[in-house]
């Protein structure tokens, strides 16, 4: 995709895609005649630059559309409505509505009869307008897999009758957590990789932190909204401190925090902010958790004692042995490893963690800073041969190494 049309379209795709989607009231065809468009101008542009390029892609995308609609002798008589307007100008959108529109596109494109994969396929390629290449790189799964869910997704959405429009109010709440799941998802692939030879993907991190900004403009009065868009600031901040040049892990007592970003930390701030007054919800407490490491000027001089007491308060309102197993590092820096290994033990004792590096690398740890080194590298070496990221994979082969020699 040349320069300029993925700059608009970046920009523009989850609205062309939402107003087609309600003129048409066909998702699968709205998404389709986009990317047609979006094929056509790769060829025309380059020749002769619209002076209009958002209207451009809309209006080529409307034709589209109605030619789709054409060729389905089930739907001539919407096809009639439709072809009675001009076809050369992008079609009359209330601009009261374009807000109304994306935020319904966000609700259908994860919805509940949706599977996981495929609501993160849909958001990425119909919100964030990234191409299934780009999806698939991201999340290390082949094109056709990606293509795959896509597909599944639209037909899925199809077969259920999902209407293309806001749920009640009631309902939006309750839906609006698979909304905000499908972001964190996103955004924790980018901040830290599951398999591959890069540690941090930031160009995927930023398109769910753009989202998760858009859907907080969009749903101004959701604490929780406002709470993982803090989440994700705050934590995209570290970074440019959270590798070296040659792509390796630098751990966070080693990290040069000059280099964190202040306008990130400042924008998280802002964010927990408007998250705060009616009480933090999960993604809220992970915000302040963030906001205590981001006011710290090193690991030493942290609130250790309030990161606990924020991972005491996100356990009982959002319980997970990733919680847990937080609370058990925050534990140990702020009394020490002794009780951090009563945690984790436990974790390990009711199988809460299984077939995850997690455990047995903060267990690792523990047991070296216990001076239980042979333990310690046998915790270690598990944790390598479980993690399926090479960047931290090596960090734990280098503790490894380093134990050596010392029982």
């Amino acid at each position: 995709m040349t320069a300029g049309v993925e700059a608009v379209w970046r920009i523009e795709s989850a609205r062309i895609v939402a107003a087609l989607t309600r003129f048409t009231g066909d998702f699968g065809l709205a998404e389709d005649a986009a990317q047609e468009a979006v094929a056509e101008a790769l060829v025309s542009w380059p020749r002769a630059a619209p002076a209009d390029p958002a209207g451009w892609l809309m209006a080529t995308a409307r034709r589209r559309a109605i030619d789709a609609i054409r060729r389905r002798a089930a739907l001539r008589d919407r096809y009639a409505t439709l072809a009675t307007e001009p076809v050369t100008a992008a079609p009359e959108v209330d601009p009261d509505r374009i807000d109304d529109d994306v935020l319904a596109l966000m609700f259908v494109s994860c919805h509940p009869v949706l599977s996981p994969e495929s609501r993160v396929a849909l958001t990425l390629r119909v919100v964030a307008g990234l191409s299934s290449a780009e999806i698939a790189r991201a999340f290390l799964v082949p094109v056709p897999t990606v293509q795959a869910r896509i597909t599944r997704g639209k037909k899925t959405i199809a077969a259920a009758g999902v209407p293309f429009e806001l749920p009640p109010a009631a309902e939006r709440r309750e839906r609006l957590g698979g909304v905000l799941s499908v972001i964190y998802v996103i955004f924790t692939e980018g901040s830290t990789a599951t398999a591959g030879d890069r540690l941090v993907r930031p160009e995927v991190a930023y398109e769910a932190i753009r989202l998760a900004r858009t859907l907080a403009a969009l749903q101004p009065d959701e604490p929780e909204v406002h709470g993982l868009l803090a989440l994700c600031e705050l934590t995209a901040a570290r970074f440019p401190a959270r590798t070296a040049p040659d792509g390796s892990p630098v751990l966070l007592e080693d990290q040069d925090r000059h280099r964190w970003d202040v306008s990130a930390i400042h924008r998280g701030l802002a964010a927990l902010a408007k998250a705060s007054p009616r009480g933090l919800g999960p993604y809220g407490l992970q915000a302040a958790i963030a906001a205590v490491h981001a006011s710290a000027p090193s690991v030493e001089e942290t609130d250790w004692d309030r990161i606990v007491v924020l991972y005491e308060a996100l356990g009982r309102v959002a319980p997970s042995p990733v919680v847990e197993l937080n609370r058990a590092v925050a534990v140990a820096m702020a009394s020490g490893p002794e009780q951090a290994l009563r945690i984790v033990d436990e974790l390990i004792a009711t199988d809460r963690l299984p077939g995850s590096h997690l455990a047995p690398t903060v267990r690792g740890e523990l047991l070296a800073r216990l001076g239980r080194v042979r333990e310690a590298r046998t915790e270690l070496e598990l944790a390598a041969g479980l993690c399926g990221n090479e960047r931290e994979r090596s960090v734990l082969l280098r503790k490894v190494a380093a134990l050596d020699g010392t029982d």
